[in-house]
């Protein structure tokens, strides 16, 4: 086994929750964490033959650090150490470390509080904060406090950042140990400062090439989404033609299996890798021979606007220590190199650390699952960062309007249906409304769509031609055949949950008005309402505005339900993305419920009349 630079604090660990049930240990990338501390503590006398469980934050993490501890004690996945995660699991009956991720583990809380025959959660790269992440946290802590005595359940954060004392306060002043990382130096080079209007990708493109002459080793090159990776992957692909041992690999969530361990793996002999990333290889994995970091020092994060109930992509500066984590990359197994595309002068302007995502998400799952847990106020349990007043009532606020809560705010029984499936409020509304009309098979297969990325790029905004893709009606382009399969086993997986759920079919399932129906039951603040005849410009029933960025078939629909729409900050009119076209006749069948009568009095000082209207609308909309 070779060494770490955590196996030097290893003792102190064992140390820490041997005497306490909390503690946390802040370690940088490289130093060895993920790999050494779960099996390290598998034997400790205070654990008693209980399981551990680890939280890692994404699909690609928590599988590959499974396979890497089942590697070190020379078995497979499965037996002691396993993982879950959407979509898959492998665990055995000897299983006692079980990787997962941490919207697993909030599930798995709901339906065990006291977590029975679990010693240790292991919450790796906690400094992530995503919002499951902190819900899981907050769950874990309050079900330990109201149902565990003995054996206890131990806490464990390991964080790759310096926030190790507020983590510590917020497990009761929990000792902290702290590791070194990475044992070879990174020299840095910086760029020049971007020009206004400057595209990236040249940029990137050149700065590749000079590491590629400059550099021996592998490459990682941090990039804010796919769309950069599929560009600057296009690019490099023309300028090195004719050098067939560089390997262009990209890397993100979205890929299939095959295609991430290609990425992650060492490049075979005589090979070098370029693997172009998202921020997924900033901290949680481990990428075999990479030397050299090149690093275009943005990220793309959900910005949730409470104000309008959407939540926007924005692409940002990373955080100094983003920056910081994505370097040491490139110094794990000898010294190496990382060109930032950014001056010093502009380095010191960094944030120190990036906002967790609990401070600027949609809060409507966070709050569902409370509402289950049996919490309407989310300050009785313990956060790091509470969850924003603003954003918390927009999403209870939601709940209601789907059906899932009752007036005195308590969880309904569709609500508790919603809750106990994997899927946003939304999406579980839309399951359910739909397996009600005998359109359960349509509904799952819709909400697959939505939740994956678009299958279809530049297919127009039409859900019917994804849904055809998915159908099999047409064939999928090469690089959509992943999302393809993907969306068909969620849909698969969709119908499993939905199995058993009452229904009672409508007189045409195969009517393709149907699709904007459920899409309504989804969103319906997103039902639009076209302003002209054959125009782009649509009004939504929240009072905004949306438009077509492109001639479009749908621009012949009167009614559209968007299922997909975002807008740059500053601007007035969302774009949209996906959508289907919406029937208003069924205004007066399963859509009635959104349906509400206003009757305004006004004088009409011009008349001198007083004038009487009743109003019938889809939120803002007048039918």
């Amino acid at each position: 086994m070779n060494p770490l630079p955590i196996d030097a604090v290893l003792p102190d660990l064992k140390a820490a929750l041997q005497a306490r049930h909390e503690a946390v240990l802040e370690a940088p990338p490289g130093a060895g964490k993920t790999t050494r501390v779960p099996l390290a503590l598998l034997d400790e006398p205070w654990l008693a033959g209980q399981g551990i469980l680890m939280l890692e934050p994404r699909r690609l993490a928590a599988r590959a650090a499974a396979e890497r501890l089942a590697s070190e004690l020379g078995e497979a996945v499965g037996e002691t150490v396993g993982y879950r995660i959407r979509l898959e699991s492998r665990v055995g009956p000897r299983t006692r470390i079980e990787v997962v991720t941490e919207g697993i583990l909030a599930r798995r809380l709901q339906e065990d509080p006291a977590l029975e025959g679990v010693g240790l959660v292991i919450f790796d790269e906690y400094h992530e904060r995503s919002l499951d992440a902190d819900l899981a946290l907050a769950l874990c802590l309050n079900g330990r406090a109201l149902l565990r005595d003995e054996p206890p359940l131990k806490v464990l954060l390991m964080s790759a950042t310096l926030e190790g004392e507020r983590l510590s306060r917020l497990l009761d002043e929990a000792p902290v140990v702290r590791s070194e990382g990475r044992m070879f130096p990174v020299e840095q080079r910086w760029g020049r400062p971007s020009q206004p209007g400057e595209a990236l990708e040249p940029k990137v493109v050149q700065t590749v090439l000079q590491a590629l002459a400059d550099e021996l080793g592998s490459l990682l090159v941090f990039l804010p989404g796919q769309a950069e990776i599929r560009r600057v992957a296009e690019q490099l692909a023309e300028r090195l033609d004719d050098r067939p041992e560089i390997l262009l690999c990209p890397l993100h969530g979205e890929l299939d299996l095959a295609a991430q361990r290609a990425a992650i793996e060492p490049a075979p002999a005589g090979k070098r890798k370029v693997v172009l990333a998202t921020n997924i290889a900033e901290t949680s994995l481990t990428i075999d021979g990479v030397r050299v970091v090149v690093d275009a020092g943005l990220e793309r994060v959900p910005r949730f606007d409470p104000a309008s109930g959407m939540t926007r992509l924005d692409t940002q500066r990373i955080s100094r220590a983003s920056a910081t984590q994505r370097a040491g990359r490139a110094g794990r197994l000898q010294p190496g190199a990382c060109y930032r595309l950014w001056s010093e002068a502009q380095h010191e302007q960094l944030v120190a650390h990036g906002s967790a995502e609990i401070l600027q998400a949609d809060l409507a799952g966070l709050a569902l699952q409370l509402a289950r847990w049996g919490v309407g106020d989310p300050n009785e349990l313990a956060w790091l960062d509470p969850p924003p007043a603003a954003a918390y009532a927009q999403g209870r606020d939601l709940l209601r309007r789907l059906g899932a809560l009752a007036a005195d705010g308590s969880l309904t029984r569709h609500g508790q249906a919603m809750a106990e499936l994997p899927a946003h409020p939304r999406i579980a509304h839309l399951l359910l409304r739909g397996q009600a009309l005998g359109l359960g098979t349509l509904a799952c297969d819709l909400a697959a769509l939505l939740g994956e990325c678009d299958i279809l790029r530049g297919g127009g905004a039409d859900l019917h031609s994804r849904l055809a893709l998915l159908a099999g009606g047409d064939r999928a382009a090469r690089g959509a055949r992943s999302g393809v399969q993907r969306a068909r086993q969620l849909a698969r997986q969709f119908r499993v949950y939905l199995r058993g759920a009452p229904s009672e079919p409508v007189a045409d399932p195969d009517h393709p008005r149907w699709l904007g129906c459920l899409l309504a039951f989804a969103y319906p603040d997103r039902i639009a309402q076209q302003r002209r005849a054959g125009g782009a410009d649509y009004r939504l029933a929240n009072g905004r505005a949306a438009i077509f960025g492109e001639p479009d078939a749908l621009m012949k629909e009167a009614w559209l339900v968007i299922a997909d729409l975002g807008s740059r900050q500053g601007q007035r009119e969302e774009r949209i993305y996906l959508a289907a076209d919406l029937d208003p006749a069924l205004f007066d069948g399963p859509l009635a419920e959104q349906v509400s009568r206003q009757d305004l009095l006004d004088w009409d000082e011009r008349e001198g009349v007083l004038r009487a209207e009743r109003q019938i609308k889809v939120g803002e909309l007048v039918l």
